[in-house]
């Protein structure tokens, strides 16, 4: 595994929508094994493929330190429920932390790294994630969704 460099918001690749997968193979692998190695590094909760420079509909999450990795390619939300408003951080938006509405459930579809279908489902704080790295790929930044406070 080799750990890769996060690029920053400011950098074209994070507005881009990413392009799906079509290949699941070593190289794919490879990619999946480089971004959990990026994200245990930095000590983040998710990243997604754009956040390294790699256009393509992947991410990968964890919420425990790293001894379960979520691993999402083609990443589809297929039912979202509830309302959540949190504050929201991102490796790509340093030092930045906003809050943002999202859904309080989220189920979604996607495949695993070798094309097997995955169902996905989570609550709070894991729903939220799943959704803030979805937004990545294609082209969306927490920050464009943040709720400012109202002026006086």
């Amino acid at each position: 595994m080799a750990r890769r460099n996060i690029y920053q918001v400011g950098d074209p690749v994070l507005r881009q929508v990413s392009k799906p997968v079509t290949e699941f193979d070593d190289k794919l692998s490879q990619l999946i094994d480089d971004m959990i190695d990026t994200l245990i590094y930095a000590d983040g909760a998710g990243l997604a493929a754009p956040q390294i420079g790699v256009p393509k509909r992947i991410f990968v999450a964890t919420f425990d330190g790293g001894s379960t990795i979520i691993e999402a390619v083609n990443p589809v939300i297929v039912s979202a429920k509830g309302k959540r408003v949190a504050p929201e951080g991102c490796l790509s938006v340093p030092n930045t932390h906003e809050k943002v509405e999202r859904p309080r459930h989220v189920v979604v579809h996607a495949f695993d790294r070798h094309g097997n279908p995955i169902v996905l489902k989570a609550d709070n704080f894991p729903a939220s994630c799943y959704c803030h790295e979805i937004d990545h790929l294609d082209g969306i930044i927490f920050t464009d969704k943040s709720i400012k406070p109202k002026k006086k």
